[in-house]
């Protein structure tokens, strides 16, 4: 099979775009962590497993 070189990609500038917002949820030791991170700030919350408040 002969080697065929592919073109180059064709240069372009990005559309602006600005971060709304992320986040993380982990569970460890019958704890449920959420984290979220936005330009006004960072939130979290910590609470028990399994949705109890």
């Amino acid at each position: 099979m002969a080697y065929r070189a592919m073109p180059a990609a064709q240069s372009s500038t990005p559309p602006d775009r600005r971060l709304v917002a992320v986040g993380t949820i982990s569970r460890h030791g019958g704890r449920t962590t959420t984290v979220r991170a936005t330009e006004a700030g960072v939130t979290g919350t910590i609470r028990p497993t399994g949705g109890a408040q």
